[in-house]
């Protein structure tokens, strides 16, 4: 597919060469959640640009840094955590794993650092992370795989299919045996994303699955991590996708998409207040958690103007509009070569017949709307389309949207 000659943004629209517009229905890369061209954002990055631009936390207080973890801290419902800072999403994993091995090794004795990771999940783009988890298009070589591999079947059909029922909070029973055959002296964490991105393309877990996992884990004294790169910071409809569960509160959050908007590249790590104190005792190995960039204060102001955006949106008509979405594309399983429809608040995976996915790119984008493709699991390999409009799109950019799309598929069936 052709890219883009892009000229010129506003909100969720790109302004192309020629006078034309595309609606950007997954937001970029899934990232510009506040969408493009926010004034809060340049004037945030406008006014530290003329302060300073760059500080190592080492020799320049790091002011706004501390504002921007406080900040994050509370609009995600966890204001006594303790933040590190880092530069990408695939960083945040990375960290974050660093500090699980040391708490754990700290605190309970264990022998080994094993993290667990599902058959169709992603973690980043790092020889680690891709080793780790279960991405079947991007794993690597077996003889390049660090020897790691996924640890347990992720609860979907793709790679957990039943012949008497549907995947239930039973699955996690998975994770308990893997924890149980390594041994749990061995384990670190369970890294998971709470509601799956696009390697899957949307899957919503079973009610109780991610409570199940919880308490699993705690049994075993082994850490749950949650990788909310993608759906963290109200993609889902909530501030994190966990709180459509009770019972689930992880250990660690990873956040990064959503939290840099699209305008910087950015991680953050948010630790429990119990587990912040472990990484502080005498015995922790030392973590080079904080790399040259991972603190610079431009970042920090962008993603402090993108906080401004989504803590001033009327969250009333916000949940109304993720209803309506809802709506629209559960009205579309079904039609044409649409075989599955799943998702939560602005995250949807719309999977198609084999072979179909580049027509319905191609004729959807006549239409006007640009979406993000997702190749998944299965046997032939499902895909489909990302539907994850920004947050801040209207009444009218969301039936655009879904008149857009529900035209393309009309045409290519």
């Amino acid at each position: 597919m052709p890219d883009f000659e892009v000229v010129g943004t506003q909100g969720p629209w790109l302004h192309l060469a020629g006078g034309a517009r595309i609606f950007d229905g997954s937001s970029g890369l899934l990232c510009t959640n506040v969408g493009q061209s926010s004034p809060k954002v340049h004037a945030r990055i406008e006014r530290q640009f003329f302060r300073y631009s760059f500080g190592g936390a080492a020799v320049v207080q790091p002011h706004i840094q501390m504002e921007l973890m406080e900040r994050l801290c509370r609009a995600v419902g966890r204001p006594d955590d303790s933040v590190a800072l880092t530069t990408c999403g695939t960083l945040g994993v990375e960290v974050a794993l660093g500090l699980a091995r040391n708490i754990t090794r700290v605190r309970d004795g264990k022998r080994r650092g094993d993290i667990l990771t599902s058959t169709l999940s992603y973690h980043g783009m790092s020889a680690l992370t891709l080793a780790l988890a279960g991405n079947h298009a991007r794993r690597p070589r077996p003889q390049d795989a660090l020897g790691l591999c996924p640890g347990f079947p992720a609860p979907y059909p793709p790679t957990h299919a039943h012949t008497d029922r549907d995947c239930d909070a039973s699955c996690a029973d998975e994770i308990a045996k893997e924890i149980d055959r390594r041994g749990a002296e061995h384990v670190a964490a369970v890294l998971l994303e709470p509601i799956n991105g696009t390697t899957g393309g949307g899957f919503v877990p079973p009610d109780g699955y991610l409570r199940r996992v919880s308490e699993i884990c705690r049994e075993r004294d082994v850490l749950v991590i949650h990788d909310e790169v993608l759906t963290g910071m109200w993609r889902t409809g909530t501030p994190l996708a966990s709180h459509h569960w009770d019972g689930c509160e992880p250990d660690i959050v990873i956040l990064s998409k959503g939290l840099g908007g699209g305008y910087t590249s950015v991680g953050a790590v948010l630790v429990s207040p119990e587990l912040a104190r472990w990484v502080r005792h005498e015995d922790c190995d030392p973590l080079p958690a904080m790399g040259t960039m991972a603190t610079h204060p431009l970042m920090a102001a962008a993603c402090l103007g993108v906080l401004d955006e989504l803590e001033e949106m009327d969250f009333v008509a916000f949940a109304a509009r993720g209803h309506r979405l809802g709506e629209a594309m559960t009205s579309l399983k079904g039609a044409g070569p649409v075989r599955d429809i799943r998702g939560r608040g602005f995250l949807y995976g719309m999977e198609v017949a084999p072979g179909k996915l580049w027509s319905v790119m191609k004729a959807v984008e006549d239409r006007g709307v640009f979406f993000y493709p997702f190749t998944g699991a299965g046997e032939p390999e499902s895909e489909g389309l990302v539907v994850a409009p920004p947050l801040t799109s209207t009444d009218e950019d969301i039936e655009f949207l879904s008149t857009a799309l529900s035209g393309a598929l009309d045409a290519v069936s």
